[in-house]
């Protein structure tokens, strides 16, 4: 008896593996000093206005996850593909109403509705992630994930302390390499999933340089318009690869 269930932990480790790394993760960040949200982040580089619509390209540039969302939850639809997946898209389709809503108005209290719907893309995402490499019954984290992005949120906007909406953000985009390292592609085009974390991470650094990339680029674009462009891009590779994907062979090397 104890023998099987040493071999069955044994057998299971690339999950004990994810599940290590997100408790420790978790937990490290009561050793983090808490870190609240600076007032100058609402201080955007591109403020022209067009139309009527203040800050008009931060704004308008949010029609590419609308666009990128829509295609997404047809294509899930069409493919009957996981709750996961669906979740997922529609994160990415509120944050094109969330985002919009916040860049109209930059503040604490509208910036709350541009990170809630991103959370629900980050934990479809992660639970799709699971669901295709761990097993079928990581669907059932789905909700309790779901709570737990919103609650980062909220706790962050009652509290000024950014640190748990941080690892809701970053946890499951950085396990996307594990992933793909530890367990065998069950479906071809994996490594666009590469491709989007790439564009995510490059969106961050081009939000960093806003007003740089603004004056660079002759004031056409600001970082932050682009920030919107590349993890849009990024959102669309996902729905590219789903499109394009197909089953693969145990071991035939694909990624």
């Amino acid at each position: 008896m104890a023998a099987a269930l040493i071999t069955s932990a044994s057998a299971r480790w690339r999950e004990w593996t994810i599940f290590a790394l997100a408790v420790v993760s978790f937990f490290s960040l009561f050793f983090i000093p808490r870190f609240g949200q600076d007032p100058a982040y609402h201080d955007f580089a591109d403020r022209r206005a067009f139309m009527g619509i203040p800050n008009f390209f931060d704004v308008a540039s949010n029609a590419v996850y609308l666009i990128v969302g829509a295609l997404g939850l047809w294509l899930c639809v069409r493919r009957s593909l996981s709750i996961a997946w669906i979740v997922l898209f529609a994160g990415v389709f509120l944050v094109s109403l969330g985002s919009g809503y916040y860049h109209w108005h930059p503040t604490n209290t509208t910036l709350v509705w541009d990170r809630l719907p991103m959370t629900v893309g980050f934990m479809g995402l992660f639970t799709a992630l699971l669901c295709e490499h761990v097993g079928k019954r990581s669907e059932y984290l789905l909700l309790p994930l779901l709570i737990l992005g919103a609650a980062s949120v909220l706790y962050w906007h009652f509290t000024d302390d950014l640190r748990f909406y941080a690892w809701v953000q970053a946890f499951p985009l950085l396990t996307i390499p594990v992933v793909m390292a530890l367990f065998p592609a069950e479906y071809s085009h994996r490594w666009m999933l590469l491709a989007a974390l790439g564009l995510y991470i490059s969106a961050k650094f081009t939000e960093v340089y806003d007003d740089s990339i603004l004056r660079a680029t002759g004031n056409v674009f600001s970082g932050h318009t682009i920030k919107h462009l590349l993890s849009g891009v990024g959102s669309l590779f996902l729905y590219v690869m789903l499109r394009n994907r197909r089953r693969v062979a145990p071991g035939s090397g694909h990624r």
